[in-house]
């Protein structure tokens, strides 16, 4: 977990904080290195409506040469221009400098409307570690964890969420903001279905933008059958690397037997009935 500084609209500082951490992460030895969202340009910043770049282009180039120079996975978040649009995009590059995966933020908070597009698809890839699916910071929201359903669904045996997670400034270590917005949906996503969810996030003050005056401040984290097992610390000023071992389960459920392991486990399934009712 590669929780760093990120500074809006100063890609260049950004970026070279985050090949640091790559080839720090390879020195411990690790397989995949996890980054935080939007780390280019930083989350809302107003440089992302006329900064972006294409993908592949010159910032995800520079991922992917990180990724084969230091023989590791990376999975990113950056910034993307497409067809006229912007994209908060998450990347993950395999160990010879391939794209394998790329996603769109699909649940982008109305505050961050004027800035991403709407994202409209998800994918899972086969890798040598397993079944990785892709989703971004606040597609972990308790009211957009169908997201993550369906990424279990399509077979993930883990999740990575490159973040930007942000407090009002007046926040400090004392207080534990996070634990029903993020501590229990990842819980209760790996839990549910015996996988393991990655969350990185930056860290740093945010400037420019609708959260001008917000800070970042780390706490990412790893949660694995429900039990939180590898946690950054929370500060805005901690940029740290935290290293986690993961053994990923095997694969027990396909298609429909998916339904009848929820029923076994008494998730309930959302009574349409009454909703029909409702409207």
């Amino acid at each position: 977990m590669a929780q760093i500084l990120v500074e809006g609209g100063e890609p260049n500082r950004n970026l070279n904080r985050a090949s640091q951490a790559i080839i720090d992460s390879k020195e411990q030895n690790c397989d995949l290195v996890v980054l935080p969202e939007t780390l280019d340009l930083g989350w809302t910043h107003p440089s992302a409506q006329i900064e972006a770049e294409t993908i592949p282009g010159p910032r995800s180039d520079f991922f992917c040469k990180a990724a084969r120079t230091n023989d590791i996975w990376v999975c990113v978040g950056l910034t993307e221009s497409k067809n006229g649009n912007v994209y908060n995009t998450a990347l993950l590059i395999n160990r010879i400098g391939e794209i394998v995966l790329k996603y769109h933020k699909i649940n982008v908070l109305d505050i961050a409307l004027d800035y991403y597009q709407i994202g409209n698809s998800l994918a899972t890839i086969e890798t040598e570690f397993g079944t990785i699916g892709l989703n971004i910071c606040s597609d972990n929201y308790p009211d957009s964890l169908n997201l993550s359903h369906s990424l279990c669904r399509m077979g993930a045996q883990l999740i990575l969420s490159p973040s930007s997670w942000t407090v009002d400034y007046s926040v400090n270590e004392d207080v534990n903001p996070y634990e029903d917005k993020w501590i229990k949906p990842y819980k209760f996503i790996s839990n549910l279905y015996e996988i393991a969810i990655v969350g990185v996030t930056s860290v740093g003050y945010i400037v420019g933008g609708p959260y001008e005056g917000k800070k970042s401040v780390g706490c990412s984290l790893v949660a694995q059958n429900g039990k939180l097992i590898g946690t950054s610390r929370f500060n805005e000023f901690c940029g740290e690397l935290n290293t986690v071992n993961l053994k990923l389960p095997d694969k027990k459920y396909k298609g429909t037997q998916f339904g009848k392991m929820l029923l076994s486990k008494n998730y309930q399934f959302e009574d349409f009935d009454s909703v029909l009712d409702r409207t």
